[in-house]
This record gives structure tokens, sequence and C-alpha cells, in this order.
């Protein structure tokens, strides 16, 4: 009977069956470490190469892609989870990096609470309108709270971003843990980011990787490292992607070169 039980349970929280190949989910375990400045930048670069691209703010309640591109949809998630409208209805086309937004809503408490039936069929959506996209890149909140593990089950990939700070370190192997050790979970990646150089980002990312191969016996790989970039900051604050205001500068050119080990493990 507890066998049953325990059955009946996982199936109601796990993800939808079949899971696209193209879903990247962009966690942090914490917050302020760029997560949602990767997620968007990387949508750029993917849309620049050519791709057809979706950016999913799964960042419950203190969403902020919309605002760190200076845009003001008609529509967003929060219509989609109150059934006003369907998922595809919600979507914004961000004409200067082209590629399109699913926006979020920020400030709303009632978002970070909701049921994970209401979770389960924006995933289903999601899943669906993949099919529309090359890429679909969902830039979830920090922590470990129940819709940001259920958003990342939705994802065949996982991004965690981290940097040099022991809170940041020890928050992403929080998450990575939930990873591993639960069913449904994606594949796992990281990328150091705003690192002084390489050298130190390689540091930072031994002092990550040395807890998960000790507790969880786990390598999760590296997949890149963006170094400390003023332009970053500068971009953020003139409400534009970095694509748009400074495509060449040191940030840019190390996210470029994640986007190309993403695209080539594609091809």
């Amino acid at each position: 009977m507890n066998t049953t039980a325990t059955e009946t349970n996982n199936t109601h929280a796990a993800a939808p069956v079949a899971k696209p190949k193209n879903i990247i989910a962009v966690a942090s375990g914490k917050g302020g470490v760029g997560k949602t400045w990767f997620a968007i930048t990387l949508s750029h670069i993917f849309a620049r190469s050519g791709r057809r691209v979706l950016l999913f703010d799964g960042d419950i309640g203190l969403a902020n892609v919309d605002v760190q591109l200076g845009l003001t949809p008609q529509k967003d998630l929060s219509s989609v989870f109150t059934g006003q409208s369907k998922i595809s209805d919600a979507i914004t086309h961000y004409d200067a990096g082209n590629f399109d937004i699913l926006a979020g809503r920020s400030g709303s408490t009632s978002l970070s609470i909701l049921p994970l039936e209401r979770l389960r069929n924006v995933g289903d959506a999601l899943h669906r309108i993949a099919g529309n996209y090359d890429y679909v890149i969902v830039d979830l909140g920090a922590g470990i709270e129940q819709n940001v593990q259920y958003l990342a089950s939705v994802a065949s990939k996982c991004i965690v971003i981290i940097n040099d700070e022991p809170t940041s370190l020890t928050d992403a192997y929080a998450f990575i843990k939930l990873c591993v050790t639960k069913p449904s979970m994606p594949e796992v990646q990281v990328v150091v980011n705003a690192a002084g150089s390489h050298k130190e980002g390689e540091k930072t990312y031994a002092s990550l990787n040395r807890a998960c191969t000790n507790f969880l016996s786990i390598s999760p790989p590296l997949l890149g490292i963006i170094r400390k970039d003023n332009k970053v900051k500068e971009a953020i604050r003139s409400q534009q992607s970095l694509i748009t205001t400074a495509p060449h500068t040191t940030a840019a050119t190390d996210l470029a070169a994640i986007s190309i080990k993403l695209m080539k493990r594609e091809e």
C-alpha cells in the first residue's frame, strides 16, 4: 500500500514524459550571480546564429527579463496560469534581438505559491510549443522551491551559473543535488560567471566539482567561464542586451564560445 501511494505521488509530481531536447533551463541556486543576464544574452546569440528562440521567464513572482530589456508586454505568464490566455498568445517578440519572450509577473506572491497542477499545465504547453523553436531557454527562479524544481524538470539540460561567492557555491551544490537525486531532472552543466580570469574561474569550478565528487559521486561538466566585464552592468542599466550594446566585449565573446559548444553538441 505504501508503494502504491509513493508511485501515485511520483506520477503526480513528474514532468511530461516526452521531454523535448531543445529546452535548456538556466539556474543559479542563489540570486545575483547573473542568471537572467546569461539567459537573455544566450538567447540573443542563438538568434543571431539563425536559430528560432523562445526565452521563458520562469522566475515566478520575481520575473525581470522584461525589465532588463525595457519591455512592457501586454500579456505575461500570469494570464497563462490563470487560464485567461494560451501560452502562444502571451508570447512577445523582442525585435532588437529577433527572439520571442514569454514574460513573467514581478511582485506577485500568488504566483510564487501556485499549485502543482497549474505548473504542470504550463509545462505541458511549453513542451508542445517547443516544436516551433530551435531552442527554448527557461530562466529559473533562485532557490530550490517546488516551482523551481518542476520547471527544471521540464528541461532536458540545465546550466547552473555560479561565481566565487561561498553562498553561490553552496546553493548551486544544493540545486545540483536535487537534479541527481530526483527523477525527471535535467542533465547539469556549470558556467562560472564574472571570473577575474580563466584561471580564477577554473578554481571556482574546482571547488564546486570537489563537493559534487565527494558527496554526490558525480562531476558536472564545466561548460564555460565568463570573465568579469563592466560592459555587462552598462547593458543592464541601459535595459538592452549586451549583444546590442557591446557584441565584441569580453563577456559577449566568452558567452559566444559557450553557445558554439551547445550548438555543436546538438548537431
